[in-house]
């Protein structure tokens, strides 16, 4: 029995040596067995060669079943995978489903319990929308499209600068002079082909904003204008949508989820007008650490998957300071008003 054995994995070596394919090796393991299975039964129960190759063939049979058990489940299972994908494997998935591309990219989402194939569905059937692709949009959606949500939306005026490229890391140095939001959309179909990318180089406007707005799930707004803030906050509020909102001053960094449909505070409760001038200085004029849009931004986006998925507690009616002077952060209570023009009551 040990020559025969030898001699099959001699015949399997041999062949992936010469480059015979999988299945012609697999022909010859199976002409080889039924050569020793019609020896066995052929030949006299003392002769030398029945007693060479096992001298039973109650033995071979057994083997024989094995192998076949387990050449019927494994073209089960690629039966069984092949189609719950699609053939060829790197084909366009059909809707919610993912490729054997997507579900290797996002195999460490999956894993998490809080997440799993149901969340990652969640994330590609999304449609987020981004104001700005400045310093907290691009790392946001930098994220975004790299955590397969399926449908992103950016929206923005600006071109790109030499002076943005400090922080705005969505941006290279070639992109100097191009629309930011077609240097963000460049960026993350490279960085993710299977997502969605819609740029929408102008202004957010009132005549354009609710069309606009009604298009997505939830809004981040990455904004440095209080026009803006207020804008993007009526709008979300009047469609019930979440609206993420984040901010940054030289060293610190705040960021909030305003969803009054949900019974937490609008961003008009917590800033019932803007400041004014010179009390809240841009970034352009107050400066701010390169790194720290990258933190509060990194932080709208995981606000955003936890929205879209359902996990942990985003940050509805809470602030979240961070300092990065001093490396600290505190979260602060925020509360509704009932005399706030926009989700209040009276």
């Amino acid at each position: 029995m040990l020559l025969v054995l030898a001699l099959a994995a001699g015949l399997w070596a041999m062949g992936h040596m010469m480059g015979v394919s999988r299945r012609a090796r697999l022909v010859m393991l199976t002409a080889l067995f039924a050569v020793v299975l019609l020896l066995q039964v052929a030949l006299p129960a003392s002769h030398p060669l029945r007693m060479a190759t096992g001298g039973s063939p109650a033995l071979w049979l057994l083997i024989g079943g094995f192998g076949i058990l387990a050449f019927g489940y494994g073209s089960g299972v690629a039966w069984l995978k092949a189609r719950a994908q699609g053939q060829p494997a790197e084909a366009t998935a059909k809707p919610g489903s993912f490729t054997e591309t997507e579900l290797d990219r996002y195999a460490r989402h999956i894993v998490l319990r809080e997440l799993g194939g149901p969340g990652q569905k969640r994330l590609k059937q999304a449609r987020v929308l981004v104001i700005g692709a400045g310093g907290l949009g691009a790392p946001a959606l930098q994220y975004l499209a790299a955590a397969g949500v399926g449908t992103i939306g950016v929206i923005d005026d600006d071109v790109v600068e030499n002076a943005n490229l400090q922080r705005q890391v969505i941006h290279r140095d070639s992109d100097i002079g191009k629309p930011k939001v077609f240097s963000a959309e460049a960026a993350m179909l490279a960085q993710n082909p299977a997502v969605t990318v819609r740029p929408y180089h102008r202004r957010l406007t009132e005549e354009i904003a609710a069309d606009l707005f009604a298009d997505y799930d939830l809004i981040l707004d990455g904004t440095d204008n209080f026009t803006t803030r207020y804008l993007a906050n009526q709008v979300a509020v009047a469609q019930g949508k979440p609206l993420i909102s984040g901010a940054l001053s030289q060293w610190e960094g705040q960021l909030s989820v305003f969803h009054p449909a949900d019974g937490t505070p609008c961003y008009q409760c917590i800033f019932p007008e803007a400041p004014a001038p010179g009390l809240a200085p841009s970034c352009a004029e107050a400066g701010v650490i390169g790194p720290l849009p990258g933190v509060v931004g990194a932080m709208m986006a995981v606000e955003a998957i936890k929205l879209i998925t359902g996990a942990g507690a985003p940050l509805k009616g809470e602030m979240l300071i961070y300092d990065a002077l001093y490396g600290e952060s505190r979260k602060i209570r925020l509360s509704r008003r009932a005399d706030c023009p926009v989700c209040g009551s009276g």
